[in-house]
């Protein structure tokens, strides 16, 4: 997994505090807020109802490679001019 050095000390393994800069697996993302695929720069919007306890995932993606993602902002809604400003900030990829 390439993680960059600002995200390398936010990383969490237990993945249970998300909070922005931290870089998780697109699995265990449990917390609403914007995110940025770190496999293709893509932007995901991930509102409340998509990780209220009970609900299925909206959103199910599978593959070889582990897929990370990095969370940029706790508003799932962030304009996309606040979002790739943040992104640079994290020096990360984006294609949005």
């Amino acid at each position: 997994m390439n993680i960059t050095q600002n995200n390398a000390q936010s990383y969490n393994t237990t993945y249970g505090c998300q909070t922005v800069g931290t870089t998780i697996p697109f699995d265990a993302i449990n917390a609403p807020g914007a995110y940025i695929c770190n496999w293709s720069g893509h932007l995901l919007r991930v509102p409340e109802d998509g990780v209220t306890p009970g609900r299925s995932p909206l959103v199910n993606i599978v593959g070889c490679d582990p897929l990370t993602v990095t969370k940029i902002s706790d508003n799932p809604f962030i304009t996309l001019t606040k979002a790739k400003l943040l992104a640079s900030n994290w020096d990360l990829n984006v294609n949005f």
